[in-house]
C-alpha cells in the first residue's frame, strides 16, 4: 500500500532508534521523523497519481480535493470498507452551476465521468454551505461513503449509500440519502432558473447519466464530498 512505501528509508530511522545511546527525547524525534518521512512519501505519491490522471478531456478536481479523497480511499481499501478501485469525488466548494463530480478509475488513472451534481435543498442555493446528518433536514452531508445496492424508486435507478463517518453522514441509509437522476440537474435547468436544481440531501445526478454511473460505482466503491468548511480527521472518525 502507499503507506509502506520507501521502506529503506524507515529501516534506516528504525536502526538509528534503537541505539542503545539513544534517549526517550531521541527516539521521540525518531519518531516524528519516520512520520515525516511516510507523511511525504505519501503526499509525493499522491501529486504524482495527480499529475499523471488521464483527464479523458474533462476538467481535473482540485489537488488539495483529490489527496484528500485519495488518502480516505487507499485506508478504507486497507480495511476493507471498499472493494473497488473506482473513487467518485464530489466537490461542494464549487457553484452548481458547474461539474463538481467525478468518477474515477485508480485502476487505470482514468477520469471516466465529470458530471452537474445536486446538493439539498438547504444547503444552499447556488453554493451549498449548510450540511446535517438529521432526518428531514433536507441538507447534504459530507464525507466518505461506501456506496451499497441499487433499487428501483421514485427516480428510476437509484444507489443505496453507507455513511462510513460517526456523526457526519452515518444516518445516510436511514435518511434515504441515495444517488439517482433527477431532471433538475440538466444545463437547461441552469439556464431556466439561473441555478442548478436542488435535492432533498441526495448527491442528484443528470438522468442520461445515471446508469451508467450507477452501474459503474454500485456495491462497495468509494464515495467522498468534500467542503472546505471542515477539517477531516480521517483516523478519529471513519468507521471501522
Amino acid at each position: 500500500m502507499i503507506y509502506k512505501i520507501y521502506p529503506l528509508v524507515v529501516f534506516l530511522l528504525l536502526s538509528f532508534g534503537k541505539d542503545s545511546s539513544n534517549t526517550p527525547e531521541v527516539e521521540k524525534a525518531t519518531t516524528k521523523s519516520i512520520a515525516k518521512v511516510e507523511k511525504f512519501a505519501v503526499e509525493a505519491k499522491i501529486e504524482n497519481i495527480y499529475n499523471t490522471l488521464n483527464s479523458n478531456n474533462f476538467n481535473l478536481p482540485e489537488l488539495r480535493t483529490f489527496s484528500e479523497a485519495l488518502k480516505g480511499f487507499y485506508l478504507l481499501r486497507e480495511k476493507g470498507v471498499v472493494q473497488k478501485d473506482i473513487l467518485t469525488l464530489i466537490d461542494f466548494s464549487l457553484s452548481s452551476n458547474t461539474k463538481r463530480l467525478w468518477v474515477i478509475d485508480l485502476a487505470t488513472n482514468t477520469i471516466l465521468f465529470n458530471s452537474l451534481v445536486a446538493h439539498g435543498r438547504n444547503t444552499g442555493e447556488e453554493f451549498a454551505s449548510n450540511f446535517s446528518n438529521s432526518n428531514s433536514s433536507f441538507k447534504s452531508s459530507l464525507g466518505f461513503y461506501a456506496t451499497g445496492e441499487v433499487y428501483r424508486g421514485k427516480h428510476g435507478a437509484s444507489l443505496r449509500l453507507d455513511g462510513l463517518e460517526n456523526g457526519i453522514n452515518d444516518h445516510a441509509r436511514e435518511r434515504g440519502v441515495v444517488i439517482h437522476g433527477a431532471d433538475y440537474v440538466s444545463e437547461s435547468f441552469i439556464r431556466n432558473n439561473k441555478r442548478l436544481g436542488r435535492s432533498q440531501g441526495c448527491p442528484a445526478i443528470p438522468m442520461e447519466l445515471t446508469d451508467e454511473i450507477i452501474e459503474l460505482i454500485k456495491n462497495k466503491s468509494c464515495l467522498y464530498i468534500y467542503h472546505p468548511s471542515r477539517s477531516f480527521a480521517m483516523e478519529e472518525r471513519l468507521i471501522s
